[in-house]
């Protein structure tokens, strides 16, 4: 533990930097940085281990900032700490297009940032799969080379957000007692007190969780540091409820909503300037302040420059910097082997089984690869042979039983795949994307190659009925930008759609799969990846006179009304097109080859929503057009006219 005498100052130059950007910008939040600057800076200058020369270095300890809200609390402290892409101009353009100190802490705009924080809860929800993914690594690598903590500022928001209880939960379960939660307990929020929304005793709901939990006075230095260290010394994860005065050092207004979210004026600046002792002039830092937080990342170099000794000597340093980079070179080969074998066979499997097989192959040869399900392992198929499970007494496992945690465990995956090391996969059924949207719409944003596995499509379920149905979804996750959403046709386009996954370095995968069985189409071996084009031909006629455009495990009702349009005289391309993201990324000839000239059909059994890159007004579209029904999914595709008559039928109307 590492004490100096000036942390009041210290945390009043937080202060400073949050209320003078904040009204330059006239837009941000000053009241939680101020609230929280006495908290923040104990815990950088007394137990955070960084580098901000290194900023990526694996064995860092994490901040996240679950309230991003009060983004200036991390602006100002990496711009003390030294990062080199945090000057001063940075601070003075606090919300101006271009800056890196955008209104949220956004991850990639610059160092220092582990994660997109903003919407209230992900921080903390994503914070478990950072802890989770520091035990997975120390079970494989020792305490020599993987050793940190993960430390969270959270907000009353975060708090009543449903993602904390499905966090909170798990990491308790896990027993993760290298997270290190800092409840910001200001008793604030927007509208007011929070006692008009909430009157939950979260030290409670955390204790019931199987938190260490404690209190403290969050404007007393040695009361914080006494409760980090406690928490440090615990082996469950832990939560410290730091009381503090929202706004604090604003002497007329501290401790109301009106410093929440919106610049303390001028006047009221001035007031703080005197309540706090600050002499210096707007962004101004005096030098003593700069060398105590220099101090901090002296500390942090010392340490990493260890650390680094210890790697060079360690036996398992290949290893380890293999599962930092990232790369699968074994992955390749074995699918390419994979995929020759299956073109001979030609098994009739469902696409989430498909799934499972080809895991057997991506697991053998990605040995950072961690799958996992929420509570459908049986049903998303995600477990392959030989996963090992991972439990509170044991993380050498690669397998983790998420629980009926639809949202936090995509939030974990997230934090997983952004601490680094691991190519996380977990499955849920599609229609239960809706819940999982949050984080995936953020591991798009970051560009966080996580992986979901998504099983029973679509109406083909059958008996479960509308509810578990689902027939929007594929149109809402195709509008999310950067994500690759790939619905495979039959065998051999899943095992390539998991070699697109595993290889993806900034983009998340969802691989959308079926519940019913379905035949190989592609029994002629193809040594090149034809997912990864996003659509192909699979049936090239001579004189082409239409177009039939399938995903999934509409293309086998494709290629059948194909041959029957052929008996009768007409000549029908088919179209596999599994992802289209990465058909819009294709060269517009190899496009316009693709789609030809003539009429076309879109076939899928969801809405036509999204087919705008294939279809124009005057195509025609085979799939549903509202919610479906209870029965057999051979009955289900009959009654919604999803067959290859009714494409026959459609095509002959067209020509």
């Amino acid at each position: 533990m590492n004490v100096t005498p000036n942390e009041k100052l210290m945390a009043n130059a937080i202060r400073a930097l949050a209320m003078d950007a904040v009204q330059k910008a006239n837009s941000g939040h000053p009241g939680m940085p101020m609230g929280m600057a006495d908290v923040a800076t104990v815990l950088f200058n007394r137990f955070m281990r960084i580098d901000p020369a290194a900023p990526k270095w694996a064995d860092r300890d994490r901040f996240i900032l679950s309230a991003g809200h009060g983004s200036m609390l991390i602006y100002a402290i990496n711009h003390l700490l030294g990062y080199a892409d945090m000057d001063m101009d940075q601070i003075r353009a606090f919300r101006q297009m271009g800056a890196r100190t955008a209104g949220h802490p956004e991850y990639g705009h610059a160092e220092g940032i582990e994660m997109t924080t903003g919407p209230l809860g992900q921080g903390i929800a994503t914070s478990v799969g950072f802890a989770l993914a520091e035990r997975l690594a120390n079970a494989r690598f020792g305490d020599d080379l993987v050793d940190h903590y993960t430390y969270v500022i959270a907000g009353d928001g975060c708090l009543m957000e449903g993602i904390s209880h499905e966090a909170i939960d798990m990491a308790g379960h896990m027993k993760l007692g290298r997270l290190i939660v800092m409840w910001d307990d200001n008793k604030i929020t927007i509208d007011g007190d929070t006692e008009v929304a909430t009157s939950t005793d979260q030290m409670a709901r955390f204790a019931a969780s199987g938190w260490h939990v404690q209190a403290c006075d969050g404007h007393d230095p040695e009361a914080i540091a006494a409760a980090i260290e406690a928490a440090r010394q615990d082996p469950r994860p832990s939560m410290i409820a730091c009381r503090t005065i929202i706004g604090f050092g604003a002497p007329n207004k501290q401790g109301g909503h009106d410093v929440h979210g919106a610049p303390l004026g001028a006047e009221e600046i001035a007031a703080a300037r005197a309540f706090l002792g600050w002499t210096w002039e707007p962004f101004e830092i005096p030098a003593e302040v700069y060398e105590g937080w220099h101090a901090i990342a002296r500390r942090g170099a010392e340490a990493h420059a260890h650390w680094q000794g210890r790697l060079a000597a360690s036996p398992h340093r290949a290893e380890f910097e293999a599962a930092q980079d990232g790369a699968v070179p074994a992955l390749g080969p074995a699918i390419e082997a994979y995929k020759a074998k299956l073109s001979a066979e030609a098994p009739k499997v469902a696409t989430r089984k498909a799934s499972q097989m080809a895991l057997d192959v991506v697991n053998a040869a990605v040995p950072t690869s961690i799958g996992g399900s929420a509570d459908l392992t049986g049903s998303n198929l995600t477990k392959s042979k030989g996963m090992k499970s991972v439990t509170a007494d044991d993380f050498s496992g690669n397998y983790i039983h998420y629980g009926v945690r639809e949202h936090g465990m995509a939030a974990a995956m997230n934090g997983i795949a952004l601490h680094g090391g691991f190519k996380p996969y977990g499955g849920t059924f599609f229609v239960f994307s809706d819940y999982c949207r949050p984080s995936i719409r953020l591991a798009a944003l970051m560009g966080v190659p996580a992986i979901y596995v998504m099983t029973h499509d679509s109406i083909g379920l059958g008996e479960d009925g509308p509810t578990h149905q689902p027939v929007e979804h594929l149109a809402v996750s195709r509008a999310i930008p950067n994500l690759s959403v790939i619905r495979p046709a039959d065998a051999v386009e899943t095992a390539e759609a998991w070699e697109m996954a595993m290889t993806s370095r900034t983009t998340p995968t969802m691989l959308v799969l079926s519940r019913q069985n379905l035949p190989t189409l592609r029994t002629a071996h193809t040594s090149e990846n034809l997912t990864a084009k996003g659509a192909y031909l699979m049936r090239d006629p001579e004189g082409r006179q239409i177009t039939l455009i399938a995903t999934g495990s509409e293309v086998e009702i494709a290629m059948k009304a194909a041959d029957m349009l052929s008996a009768e005289g007409i000549e029908a391309a088919v179209v596999s097109a599994p992802c289209f993201e990465a058909f819009a990324a294709q060269p517009e000839d190899y496009r316009a080859a693709v789609l030809g000239d003539g009429p076309r059909i879109g076939i899928e059994a969801a809405l036509r929503m999204g087919w705008d890159a294939f279809l124009g007004r005057e195509d025609g579209f085979i799939g549903m057009t509202g919610f479906g029904a209870s029965a057999p999914a051979p009955a289900l595709y009959a009654h919604f006219n999803i067959t290859a008559e009714a494409v026959v039928a459609k095509a002959k109307a067209m020509i």
